[in-house]
């Protein structure tokens, strides 16, 4: 299985290190080529407006959503969710996104970057283990459509969510020493329900 990582902002190298841990081959992407070729793709922090005029100029924006309304699953994390969202409550008008997840997502909702904080975070479809949450001028989703399924909430807020083949995170799990929600991911990948599988639970 090849996943790949966009790779025009934020931690592209520690999601690529978390996917090679697992045993998937992973790769950077940066063109439409390299993201013909993958079966998954995750969308890493970053700047939202940023990550999105570069998204426009390396003519990726179209080419990825086209994969993704035909089934390519995405995972975002933090900027990750802002750009999949429909809808981003303070965001700028002209601010190029995919809006494909029937979410509504508040920007920097956690605070700015020295209100940066680790929390954890319970989450069932990985097992009772609490997972570490950490929160870097996050985001969370304010409004979810029927079709989404929350999978996370911190402070009553709503900070991972799933629908369809789109995966969700405020937070950045590939901080942290625990790959179990990129397990999750890599088996959305393999159209493998993941309730039906074991998580290792890895952890170092």
């Amino acid at each position: 299985m090849l996943i790949g990582v966009l790779a025009l902002q934020g931690a592209v190298s520690e999601h690529l290190e978390m996917l090679r841990r697992l045993g998937c081959e992973a790769l950077p992407v940066r063109d439409t080529e390299t993201l013909s070729s993958v079966s998954g793709l995750i969308l890493p922090g970053g700047e939202s407006t940023t990550v999105g005029i570069l998204l426009n100029r390396w003519e990726l924006l179209d080419a990825l959503r086209a994969r993704a309304q035909e089934g390519l699953p995405l995972f975002g994390t933090c900027t990750g969710m802002i750009i999949l969202a429909r809808e981003i409550l303070d965001g700028l008008s002209s601010q190029p996104v995919l809006g494909l997840m029937d979410v509504s997502v508040r920007r920097n909702a956690f605070g700015r970057q020295r209100e940066s904080f680790e929390a954890p975070i319970r989450m069932d479809a990985l097992g009772k283990a609490p997972f570490p949450g950490v929160f870097i001028r996050a985001p969370y989703i304010e409004k979810a459509g029927k079709k989404v399924e929350i999978l996370a909430a911190y402070e009553e807020k709503i900070v991972a969510a799933r629908e369809k083949n789109f995966l969700v995170s405020a937070f950045h799990p590939e901080l942290t020493t625990d790959c179990r929600l990129h397990e999750y991911f890599i088996s959305m990948c393999a159209q493998e329900p993941a309730e039906k599988r074991e998580m290792s639970r890895c952890r170092s």
